[in-house]
């Protein structure tokens, strides 16, 4: 049976890279996202590129939903090699305006559903010997400019979850490894050509950052790299 790679956060840039490099090296892919329509529309894509797909409708910020999401993946295509994070929320633009709702819900989806998801896909996980690649953004660095960039771009409740989910993955490494589990981030310092970012002049092609995960997982070394 093949390998099998959850995508969760599922959309036309480093996920869609991600599943194609995966995909090439012989997983099947199961790609997560909460809009059908485009689930459906990508899988046919992937499976017209060659790559084995199944589109998964689903929550990520609902932890029951997380739960049953693995529990169906595991059942219809196998057990879970690796998962790969790369959920985006949107809200809490300015923190000192925002309802604090946006910000909640931000966190439900970005770190409670990481944390959710490596729960539910853990045995699997474990018994594969697998990984977790978790994508993260800009804003969640600690240092001036990112700092700066987050206000000014009116991201400031996604620099707080970067953040968490930055430090989150970190632990994660340090604790996982005990299992024989390996987790990697790569933090995307740029624009991804593209993308609902991309205004133009983008830097980051989305197939390179794909190529420096699927070397992570290869190494299974480092906890955390910059793309720039």
């Amino acid at each position: 049976m093949k390998k099998t790679i959850v995508v969760c956060g599922y959309g036309p840039g480093v996920s869609d890279a991600v599943a194609r490099r995966f995909g090439q090296e012989g997983f099947q892919v199961a790609i997560v996202a909460r809009t059908v329509e485009r689930l459906e529309a990508a899988a046919k894509a992937l499976e017209a590129a060659g790559v084995t797909t199944k589109a998964y409708p689903c929550d990520l910020g609902d932890a029951a939903a997380v739960r049953g999401l693995f529990e169906r993946v595991r059942n219809e295509m196998g057990p879970v090699h690796v998962v790969h994070w790369n959920v985006y929320s949107v809200g809490g633009g300015d923190l000192v305006t925002a309802p604090v709702e946006e910000l909640r819900r931000m966190f439900d989806v970005i770190v409670a559903g990481l944390v959710t998801a490596v729960q539910a896909a853990l045995p699997d996980l474990k018994a594969t010997q697998g990984a977790v690649l978790v994508t993260n953004g800009f804003f969640g660095i600690a240092n001036p400019q990112a700092d700066g960039a987050a206000v000014q771009f009116n991201a400031m409740g996604l620099g707080v979850t970067n953040a968490a989910r930055h430090k989150l993955a970190r632990m994660l490494n340090v604790r996982l490894a005990r299992e024989g589990v390996y987790v990697g981030e790569v933090v995307v310092a740029g624009t991804i050509k593209g993308t609902a970012w991309d205004k133009g002049q983008a830097n980051l092609n989305a197939a390179d950052i794909a190529a420096r995960f699927w070397e992570m997982f290869q190494a299974r070394k480092d906890a955390t790299t910059t793309f720039a």
